[in-house]
């Protein structure tokens, strides 16, 4: 069997998600191709698991000071590049088409008819999950960046919809975690700004990753280069996580028992209605906006959820392999029986 696997590269959370579906469609002797575009080719980092992959242009959006801009984000967009990248791309000798939120891959397969399978967080929007901060161009995004055939949308809880666990590797639980240890990943954030507003908190060792070269001239705050087996490392013993409002790092810090701390993209529908089911299941906090005193009272709580989630990884590649069958109400409850929540205190 042959896939071609396009993965949005804009965020680091949809190759997070690749990685691990790497390792089980690999596992399951499955030759798959990997495209990822969104962000300039030097961008990439810790690429080995891909085997190889292709990379073209594509679609990505623009932040500024914690914001999506749409108006940078509009005349950023290269069309012309975009339809070549599409027409160019040759999906003829592959059995399935997969795209998880990544526009060429999808857009291309639409155009040679063929069908795509929609993997990823941004396809449990099509269903009626917790939504905040929509508007209709958000709703229009949603609907026509990637579009699939069949989708399979992932979330940290089912809300009732027809939606799977996340996709996310399943390490064992830590023995030894470091209380004050905190992991800080706002890369769409002025990372001077960060730094200033956690230097007051002396009695907290905060590991700040970020994409670009960051100093400190405090003790307790440690810049970090991005990197997939730091990152894992650091974020594996720490006591919680302070980030945006990505679905695949707050899966992690989920499944890992950490306290989470979400700032949402302002403007971002998907940022925003993650904060928004966080709050709602009691699964961590949120702050819209950078605020020293929000960061203090998380900083001293306590309380975390650590969530078991099953290898839905596997689940989903033995479903390939089975011919993609439709998901019966059964086969979907008996994946999410799997799942264990437990509150815990640090």
């Amino acid at each position: 069997m042959r896939i071609f696997y396009g993965v949005q590269g804009t965020g680091n959370g949809h190759i997070t998600r690749a990685r691990v579906m790497a390792k089980a469609l690999f596992a399951a002797g499955i030759d798959v191709t990997f495209q990822f575009t969104g962000r300039p080719a030097g961008k990439y980092f810790d690429m080995e698991i891909f085997n190889g992959y292709q990379l073209r242009t594509g679609l990505t959006f623009n932040t500024n000071k914690g914001q999506v801009s749409y108006l940078k984000t509009a005349c950023d967009v290269k069309p012309i590049t975009f339809i070549k990248d599409v027409k160019s791309l040759d999906l003829a000798g592959y059995d399935l088409v997969i795209s998880d939120f990544e526009p060429v891959t999808a857009w291309a397969a639409k155009t040679q008819k063929k069908t795509v399978l929609g993997i990823g967080h941004q396809y449990a929007f099509r269903h009626k999950i917790p939504r905040e901060g929509s508007d209709p161009l958000a709703e229009q995004v949603m609907k026509y960046f990637a579009p699939a055939d069949r989708s399979v949308g992932l979330h940290w809880h089912h809300f009732g919809q027809p939606i799977l666990p996340p996709i996310i590797d399943t390490p064992e639980i830590p023995q030894n975690v470091l209380k004050n240890k905190i992991v800080v990943y706002l890369p769409f954030e002025n990372q001077q700004e960060v730094i200033k507003l956690l230097s007051p908190f002396k009695n907290f060792e905060f590991h700040l990753y970020s994409p670009g070269d960051i100093s400190s001239k405090f003790a307790h705050i440690q810049c970090n280069p991005l990197s997939y087996e730091g990152f894992q490392k650091d974020m594996y013993n720490c006591s919680g996580i302070l980030s945006n409002a990505g679905f695949e790092l707050a899966s992690e810090a989920l499944q890992l028992g950490k306290k989470i701390l979400a700032k949402p993209l302002h403007a971002q529908m998907e940022q925003i209605s993650n904060a928004a089911a966080l709050q709602q299941l009691g699964y961590g906090h949120v702050m819209h906006d950078m605020d020293s005193s929000i960061i203090e009272h998380w900083l001293h709580d306590d309380h975390a959820v650590r969530i078991t989630y099953p290898n839905t990884a596997k689940v989903l590649v033995q479903w390939i392999q089975n011919g993609l069958p439709e998901m019966d109400t059964d086969f979907i409850e008996n994946i999410w029986n799997a799942v264990e929540v437990l509150q815990i205190n640090l």
